[in-house]
């Protein structure tokens, strides 16, 4: 695209991307399997590099159309910015500002590969927005070091080999569509390390690529949530999601009839109807929808939840609402599929039940006496803050950097 198509924006402010709910190797390890090591220094790992991020191309940041990418993204920036890194951002127009500056390109959204079939081709709309930042990316590449790709799309994939610059892709969800699959394979062939996923359970979705996928986790700004040592009274439970069949809100309203204790409900709210077939199936459900949220309020709202349900029906990328929830003290009941696995420590910072298994979180729900909310946090300190996130991702990308260079 011409230079035209795009308008930049510098702001010194972090900016807020808001909250849609969202191992560097195989041989790291901690105090479970799975589990990835606490950090161990904020300090950048060589010189100061010009990372570009470029976003999701579903929708603007702070939208929450992007879903669980725009708090990554923020805390990416944060993170990445504190160790001394100049990081700018590629995004759809009317994005928020986060990062030195965010270079606002316009153009037609692209359809979230949630959307459509595993055997679907791939299609991009009249003048696309992925099109033009990629374009954008092409043609100002010179100017930085590395591009750290969060988009979940076949065109980036693509375009790496024929590009100058070093590509890193954060791979933001589990195997969706057979194209994506091939695309990421045939890239690791030619660049080698250059993808990377946020969890083991992400990352065997993949079983081909399985074992050549980084896991870096995820993070967030955890300065930002205050701990609620107690739930609020009277008691409740709270969702944070996108209102939509592959989070599981049927089942929300299940445990919410069952247990007879009110349900908080905040995300997009993506498909009515599925709210409203959740709400005729169970009319004892007392589940309120609060709305969408920016992360300072929703963190202030989640505070006081006894618990925070996660009952996803698809593969969980990662779970960024889960340490959400553990930052401020909340533990999580999720079902053991996916990320949240790997994030919730069983009796510990929560309880993890069979996929699927209402009455295994009914049974959760009246246990929630024996959970430490100080060590809720304590786990997300450790493990989880945009320090440990940055530091696992800069060294991918150092890496990724100096295998690029022998290309």
């Amino acid at each position: 695209m011409a230079e035209s198509a795009a308008s930049s924006s510098s702001s010194s402010s972090s900016g807020s991307a808001g909250s849609a709910g969202s191992a560097g190797s195989a041989g790291w390890s901690g105090s479970r399997p799975g589990a990835l090591p606490p950090a161990t220094s904020a300090a950048p790992a060589g010189r100061t590099r010009r990372i570009l991020i470029c976003s999701t191309p579903v929708g603007p940041l702070g939208s929450g159309i992007g879903g669980g990418v725009e708090l990554t993204l923020h805390s990416l920036v944060l993170g990445l910015t504190a160790r001394g890194h100049h990081v700018e951002v590629v995004a759809p127009e009317g994005s928020l500002h986060v990062g030195a500056r965010v270079h606002q390109i316009a153009g037609a959204p692209q359809t979230s590969s949630q959307t459509v079939g595993r055997d679907a081709p791939i299609e991009m709309p009249a003048r696309p927005v992925l099109g033009a930042m990629w374009d954008w990316v092409r043609e100002h590449q010179a100017h930085f070091d590395v591009v750290l790709n969060l988009a979940y799309d076949w065109l980036p994939v693509y375009l790496t080999p024929f590009l100058d610059v070093p590509v890193a892709h954060l791979v933001s969800m589990g195997s969706l569509n057979e194209a994506m699959d091939v695309a990421l394979a045939d890239l690791l062939e030619v660049r080698p390390g250059a993808a990377a996923v946020h969890s083991r359970a992400q990352a065997a979705t993949f079983p081909a690529i399985a074992d050549r996928l980084r896991v870096v986790g995820n993070g967030i700004a955890v300065e930002r949530y205050d701990v609620h040592l107690t739930a609020d009274e009277p008691r409740h439970l709270g969702f944070v999601g996108r209102i939509s069949p592959e989070k599981g809100i049927d089942d929300v309203f299940a445990i919410a009839q069952a247990t007879g204790l009110p349900v908080k409900a905040w995300g997009l709210m993506q498909d009515e109807a599925c709210w409203r077939e959740a709400a005729a199936q169970y009319p004892g459900a007392q589940v309120t929808y609060e709305g969408f949220l920016a992360t300072d309020d929703l963190q202030a709202a989640i505070g006081g939840c006894a618990a925070l349900l996660m009952t996803p029906k698809w593969v969980e990328a990662f779970g960024n609402v889960a340490i959400e929830a553990m930052a401020c003290g909340v533990p999580v009941i999720a079902y053991r599929r996916g990320g949240p696995a790997e994030i919730v420590v069983d009796g510990e910072t929560g309880f993890l039940v069979d996929p699927d298994d209402i009455d295994g979180a009914i049974l959760a729900v009246s246990r929630l006496g024996e959970i430490d909310r100080l060590m809720c946090r304590q786990r997300v300190d450790e493990r989880y803050s945009t320090d440990a996130l940055a530091e696992r991702v800069d060294a991918w990308l150092g890496d990724l950097i100096r295998l690029d260079a022998r290309v």
